[in-house]
């Protein structure tokens, strides 16, 4: 057998990988230390021309099949890990073959759930994971995308302007669809409730969570909040025809969730009394495509509505409300943005990224204002929070965290 690389694009330095060796017996010193969470295979992470790939060891066919997914998912403009290739072929010295492996690129400060409630015990940090995975759930659900094996553990987190922003990780088990009905949608939801609850159980059991906390209940928000979600995005509403600007209104609200409304079905009935509506094309990330449009700068949706929000203040301090939208924007990331993150020493910045650092910068400041009485400049915010919070924070770049043993896959509904 010839060892053979599928990828997407050349990285000719993945060959000199140990390929001949069991994923487990690969040596330490080309390993990443970055947080492995529960999966149901091999993981390790390696560095290959500057990027951290992660290798996971698995049977030929699902590799690729799972690589085909992930390609298709990003295409999709769903938020998941990117997949770099698959190597297949490999035997060992003695000309035993080996299992295949599925190459994904480490997505930068992400964390598995666990290393995040490591981090942290306050007492809203699950409900916020569990909230922010609905969220993932509903977009890929709106995608056709029916997952299979939701949980938290096929899950990584970022920071998102004091919230989570979810990725899916394990496609699988994964089926892409033209739209999913509600049996399907209504399985993955209970997949997520019973998975939920088993790996919050897990928590406690290792001290990860107060006891207090009932792992069914939490459980269940996942419900609530990916129904309410839903509902917003796809259910069809009527009122009166004096009553058109209920038009405008159900798209800001929409926008506000943090989606585009591409297209509305409106109808009228036969009397002309009454208008129907129904959004028939959402898309994710309305704030991240606007301050994309505006400065060139690619984050998450709640970073980007923190960030629009400071846009928007600078703008009305300098009195320049009616000037080019474009151009404020542009003075404002080279006088206010750029600066603020650059201020961060070499050495502190794998600490955060750069947009999760000005929110945070902005909160901090607006804690030193409150404990002033008066409004702090943020140059002197950001030398505080250098100084005396910063430093304390874990390395969110590079982690390490706790292998977990695997959750059995579920069935594919009918």
């Amino acid at each position: 057998m010839a060892l053979e690389l599928t990828a997407a694009r050349p990285y000719p330095a993945l060959l000199d990988l140990p390929w001949q060796l069991p994923l487990e017996e690969w040596p330490e010193e080309i390993l990443a230390a970055l947080p492995r969470g529960i999966s149901r295979h091999i993981v390790r992470f390696v560095r290959v021309d500057g990027r951290v790939i992660a290798v996971k060891e698995i049977k030929d066919d699902i590799a690729r099949r799972e690589y085909a997914m992930l390609r298709m998912l990003r295409r999709l403009g769903q938020p998941s890990v990117e997949p770099v290739g698959v190597v297949s072929g490999r035997v060992d010295d003695d000309g035993e073959p080996l299992d295949a492996c599925l190459l994904t690129r480490h997505l930068q400060f992400s964390l598995p759930y666990r290393a995040m409630l490591s981090q942290t015990l306050r007492p809203d940090t699950v409900q916020r994971l569990i909230d922010a995975l609905a969220v993932l759930l509903v977009r890929l659900h709106l995608a056709g995308f029916w997952w299979g094996d939701v949980s938290l553990s096929n899950t990584l987190f970022k920071r998102n302007a004091g919230e989570f922003a979810a990725y899916l990780v394990d496609a699988e088990t994964g089926e892409l669809r033209n739209s999913l009905s509600d049996g399907q949608r209504e399985h993955d939801l209970d997949i997520a409730r019973v998975n939920i609850a088993g790996e919050l159980m897990d928590l406690q059991a290792g001290g990860l969570v107060s006891p207090e906390l009932d792992p069914v209940d939490v459980s269940e928000l996942i419900m609530t909040r990916y129904r309410t979600l839903w509902a917003e995005l796809t259910e069809a509403e009527s009122f009166e025809t004096g009553e058109r600007w209920r038009v405008d209104e159900r798209i800001r609200r929409l926008n506000e969730l943090g989606f585009d409304v591409g297209e509305l079905d409106i109808t009228t009935d036969i009397g002309g009394t009454q208008i129907h509506i129904q959004p028939k094309v959402v898309d994710a990330g309305h704030h991240c495509r606007r301050l994309l449009r505006l400065t060139g700068l690619d984050v998450e949706e709640n970073q980007a509505r923190r960030l629009l929000n400071d846009l928007d203040s600078y703008r009305a301090a300098t009195d320049r409300q009616n000037e080019d939208e474009d151009l404020v924007a542009h003075d404002w990331l080279t006088q206010i943005y750029e600066p603020i993150t650059r201020a961060v020493p070499r050495d502190l910045r794998a600490k955060l990224e750069p947009a999760e650092l000005f929110h945070e910068v902005l909160e901090h400041r607006w804690y030193m204002s409150e404990k002033a009485g008066k409004d702090v400049p943020i140059e002197t915010a950001i030398a505080d929070y250098v100084k005396n919070v910063l430093p304390e924070k874990p390395d969110e770049k590079a982690i390490v965290g706790a292998d977990t043993e695997a959750i059995p896959v579920r069935a594919r509904p009918d």
